[in-house]
């Protein structure tokens, strides 16, 4: 979410420079693809000033679109979700997984028939002869376009909890109310209207706000945690400690391996 601008204290964007923070406005729709596009041509072009890329977060999905060469689906067609949408509440839940065994029968056997938003994203990728359930997928494979060292920050939960607790606080302090308002005015995509703390910033007082903020952020890292025990190689360090402690190990693990920028792929 920190790809859109508008939104600094509720996605907690870096005051420092980087790539691909605040580069979209509000009202546009996100895609993998797209990311994945972006967030290429930015490492190669940090590699190729003979510097090691540094990609950090964020969801799953998008952290591996950045570092790998995936087999995306392309962006559905203007009208195709809402159309997709309306056939599937007009039918219900077992019609629009019956349509969707009709038109993709592998992508309709991993789905449950209440999955709504999937079953209409698979319904979408049909009208392009796509599928969601492709024949090979490299999500969980270890393959990435450049040689590349992967660490995940392992924090204790209680004091995951307390953070979390204590940064939904924060934003509220720093002004997150006025900043979702002022969002919520303007049009906005249905990708960015998911951002975590829009609604509850804007629409409840500041307690409420801060402890429905703070049980949703509990939600996201928990399935956050769940990728970071998928992802093939992966390092993790301890997170839990000042933050010079956890980059010293960081660089002396990146130390112990060839320079990045010296393996680039060809």
């Amino acid at each position: 979410m920190q790809v859109y601008r508008g939104l600094p204290i509720l996605t907690n964007q870096t005051g420092s420079p980087a790539h691909l923070v605040g580069v979209w406005n509000l009202d546009h729709e996100a895609s993998v693809a797209e990311y994945a596009r972006l967030a290429h041509i930015a490492i190669d072009a940090v590699l190729d000033g003979g510097r090691t890329p540094l990609v950090v977060g964020g969801t799953g999905l998008y952290f591996r679109a950045a570092l790998a060469e995936l087999d995306l689906p392309p962006a559905p067609e203007p009208g195709a979700r809402e159309h997709w949408g309306r056939v599937y509440d007009r039918l219900g839940p077992e019609g629009g997984h019956a349509v969707l065994a009709e038109r993709d029968p592998a992508a309709a056997s991993t789905l449950h028939p209440n999955d709504r938003r999937r079953i209409v994203r698979a319904l979408e990728l049909t009208d392009s002869g796509s599928s969601l359930h492709p024949g090979s997928n490299r999500l969980w494979t270890d393959d990435t376009r450049h040689s590349t060292l992967i660490v995940g920050l392992e924090v204790p939960r209680d004091e995951l909890l307390d953070r979390i607790e204590r940064r939904a606080e924060a934003m509220l302090d720093a002004g997150a109310a006025a900043e979702a308002r002022r969002a919520l005015a303007a049009p906005l995509s249905a990708t960015a209207e998911k951002v975590i703390g829009l609604h509850e910033a804007a629409e409840l007082p500041a307690p409420e706000a801060v402890a429905a903020i703070a049980l949703r952020t509990r939600q996201y890292a928990a399935y956050q945690r769940k990728w970071m025990r998928r992802i093939p190689g992966l390092v993790t360090v301890r997170g839990d400690r000042p933050p010079r402690e956890t980059a010293r190990e960081i660089l002396e693990l990146a130390g112990r391996r060839q320079p990045l920028s010296a393996r680039r792929a060809d």
